[in-house]
């Protein structure tokens, strides 16, 4: 191989520090095979100075001939190249060719930088160039971190909205209307996939080894983090207000995908949920037209199977957590006895059944 591109897991332990275990496996795996004059690209996402040293020093020591990573201007029969180019994904996103989303590397040294844009040239249109594997890495975290800010800003103003009596949807879509120095971002029931709920907490363990505390960001994912629970206390009040406790009525939630139509459970806040409503004594089912069973992952065990539609009346709760486009909720509310609906999928639907949280 001329190229080789390591796009592994990089999920947080259960202290939410960094768990690089999949990066240096796979490093230790490779080392062994190492050639002159081969690239090694990372994508997977990490904090910064994973590439140099976490990876790097992995590879040097471990291959058979001695090799080290090119540093210098030039490349020597002794070497091979390094670079890092953070995956950019938006799962269920069709209106952005894959081709058309620019493509940012950053090389060890200049030959390895202009090696991994002959790479990624032959796929994407546009490839973008920094001076580092670092400034790429860092480059990967703004991205998702400024998701993850705003993210926590709407969901906090949801929150007060509810209190207000105000519709935070019909807010956000007046201030959508501003050409400029604003663009929409949309509450919901937590976050979910490999990068927004984990990426800035690997900038935050970073951040201490500079003597640095990053508050601003670590507000906005304990925001994030306490929405399911946000969710929970709406559920038990809704249930309350027909009085029902919330220990021993059915729930059904609707969508465990991360995101609405998509086949990813990674980091759901749909799992969270079922978990907090299974310890507070609910008989909790699930409907997904994406999962017809959920197993087991790193950080639930669930073993349910996708309840049918058919019995919607049959729960005394309807949760919607996955806003999934198969779904008719108009049906749903009409048949449901309560609807609980944490992503706006019910708007234009006026019913008394119905409680946005």
């Amino acid at each position: 191989m001329d190229a080789i591109i390591i796009c592994v897991p990089t999920p947080l332990n259960e202290y939410h520090e960094p768990d690089l275990s999949f990066i240096t496996n796979t490093s230790h795996s490779i080392a062994p095979h190492l050639r002159a004059g081969q690239l090694v690209v990372l994508e997977s996402t990490t904090y910064p100075g994973t590439t140099e040293e976490v990876m790097v020093p992995i590879l040097e020591k471990e291959n058979r001939h001695g090799l080290k990573a090119a540093r210098g201007q030039t490349v020597g029969g002794d070497e091979f190249l390094v670079a890092f180019s953070p995956e950019r994904e938006d799962p269920g996103n069709t209106s952005v060719a894959r081709r058309d989303i620019p493509k940012v590397v950053g090389g060890l040294n200049p030959p390895a930088s202009e090696a991994a844009r002959a790479l990624y040239g032959s796929i994407f249109n546009r490839t973008v160039p920094v001076s580092t594997p670092a400034a790429a890495e860092m480059t990967k975290l703004l991205e998702n971190i400024y998701r993850c800010v705003n993210i926590a800003l709407v969901n906090e103003l949801k929150m007060l909205c509810l209190r207000m009596g105000i519709d935070i949807w019909e807010v956000i879509d007046a201030a959508s209307t501003k050409p400029f120095g604003f663009h929409p971002f949309y509450p919901g029931p937590g976050l979910g996939g490999h990068c927004i709920p984990v990426d800035p907490f690997y900038l935050s363990w970073k951040a201490k080894e500079w003597d640095f505390r990053t508050r601003f960001i670590e507000l906005a994912g304990e925001i994030n983090i306490n929405m399911p629970y946000h969710v929970l206390a709406s559920v038990g009040s809704a249930l309350n207000s027909q009085k029902k406790s919330l220990n021993g009525s059915r729930v059904l939630v609707l969508g465990v995908a991360y995101k609405k139509d998509i086949d990813d459970l990674r980091e759901s806040p749909s799992l969270t949920i079922i978990e907090l409503l299974q310890k507070e004594g609910a008989i909790v089912s699930y409907h997904d037209p994406y999962f017809p069973a959920i197993g087991r992952g790193r950080k639930y065990d669930l073993q349910m199977k996708c309840a049918s539609l058919d019995e919607l009346g049959n729960y005394d709760c309807v949760l919607i957590v996955t806003d999934h486009s198969d779904y008719d909720y108009r049906r749903i509310v009409r048949e449901a006895k309560l609807v609980v609906d944490s992503r706006n999928a019910t708007r234009g639907i006026d019913s008394p059944k119905i409680v946005r949280c």
